[in-house]
């Protein structure tokens, strides 16, 4: 009875180690089968994520070439913008003010437009969102959003959408501004990037940190506001011939070069706009939001030109950087008041424009006319191309004076 006992508990425990080898090698398998279709799924993906990007980098790179090739035929024309409320009135506004403020101007377009008998005509301003609910967008001074100068174009090019946008980099606050070194003007510098950033909603630290940052780039090199044409002399040995004695002599040529002003911005702003795209300036804590909501999402970054951009353009600049530029004259607001009210109607042709127009300010106005234009010059493009799961992107930044294009940066990602 008792043999027959441990006959039952060594069949039953061998039983046991049996199953529990096989559980253990078939748990073995299992973890070996899921590895490895996680390992062919991964590698399929990588394979598939590389296919789309380079279609997508693809696509990026043939709709640089087309944007470069079109922006010299492009003129951006101001728009009169009489009946529109000015864009500079928003960017301050948080989620609720900024809705009040639409809700308010829709309703004063419908009651003018009952007043002059067509409640049936759509306002320029409303456009139609996915949903079909109509909404109004306030346009910026070529008609598109700020700081658009035209409307963004979508293509296809292959299996990639790709959407080009341009702008107006004369319609932000110059980031180099903050570094120059200047005494007669330094006062003013440092009043004037103060008043921008806190105008921007930039906190106590992200002005500290941006201030620590711009001493790094100014280590590496100043930025200049002014130029004067600089005169190199270089000597330069020329061979001679004597007529009397027909023997060649050397004698020493001294051979002047003028480096014009226009080569020297061109270099500066080349220089600043690698040192701005480097790790010297922290530009995600400048994209971090102040205000966000579902119609727009506004940060500092959005209105700072990294460029190494030296003028602000009065047609195009909203009022935290307009006030940034007439800071040196020492009546920005009441001028910034003005150029906004009047810009409005008709945009300003040229300086001597500004001061007709500008009442009881035309010795403010020429002290800051060295900072100030009323024509953008220089412009970013920007490209980004999608093909699945894969982006590419591209930061071109322009100088355009009339047909004549010339390439500052780019910037690939």
């Amino acid at each position: 009875m008792n043999k027959t006992h441990k006959n039952l508990n060594n069949n039953f425990n061998r039983s046991g180690i049996v199953l529990l080898i096989t559980l253990v090698i078939l748990s073995v398998l299992a973890i070996l089968g899921y590895t490895l279709t996680s390992r062919v799924m991964s590698e399929r993906l990588r394979n598939q994520y590389l296919i789309d990007y380079s279609q997508a980098r693809y696509g990026c790179d043939s709709a640089l070439k087309y944007a470069l090739d079109t922006i010299e035929y492009i003129d951006p024309v101001f728009i009169e913008r009489a009946d529109v409320p000015d864009f500079s009135d928003l960017y301050a506004l948080d989620a609720d003010h900024y809705k009040d403020f639409i809700e308010q101007w829709e309703y004063y377009n419908k009651s003018k437009d009952s007043e002059n008998n067509s409640s049936s005509d759509t306002s320029e301003t409303d456009e139609t969102d996915n949903n079909g609910i109509q909404t109004t967008v306030i346009p910026g001074p070529y008609g598109p959003e700020w700081p658009l100068i035209s409307e963004p174009v979508e293509i296809e090019i292959g299996n990639a959408k790709v959407r080009i946008e341009i702008e107006d980099e004369n319609a932000k606050y110059p980031l180099g501004w903050a570094l120059v070194n200047d005494n007669e003007i330094q006062q003013e510098i440092d009043a004037g990037f103060q008043t921008f950033c806190e105008m921007s909603g930039m906190d106590y630290e992200m002005i500290e940190t941006l201030k620590s940052n711009l001493e790094d780039i100014k280590a590496q090199s100043n930025f200049k506001i002014h130029f004067e044409p600089v005169v190199t002399t270089t000597r330069q040995t020329v061979k001679t011939t004597s007529t009397t004695k027909s023997k060649t002599t050397t004698a020493p040529q001294i051979k002047r070069t003028v480096l014009t002003v226009a080569t020297q911005i061109s270099n500066q702003t080349t220089s600043f706009a690698r040192l701005f795209y480097s790790d010297l300036l922290d530009k995600e804590a400048l994209a971090r939001p102040t205000i966000i909501d579902e119609d727009r999402k506004e940060s500092p970054l959005k209105y700072i030109s990294t460029w190494g951009t030296r003028l602000i353009n009065i047609n195009s600049a909203p009022r935290h950087v307009l006030e940034a530029a007439f800071i040196f004259s020492g009546d920005q607001v009441k001028i910034t008041d003005q150029i906004i009210e009047l810009r409005r109607i008709k945009p300003f042709e040229n300086l001597e424009d500004l001061q007709k127009r500008v009442v009881g300010y035309t010795d403010s106005i020429e002290k800051s006319q060295n900072y100030i234009i009323t024509q953008s010059n220089i412009f970013t493009i920007k490209i980004t191309a999608t093909c699945g799961m894969a982006r590419a992107t591209a930061l071109i930044a322009v100088s355009k004076e009339g047909n004549t294009v010339k390439r500052i940066a780019t910037i690939n990602g």
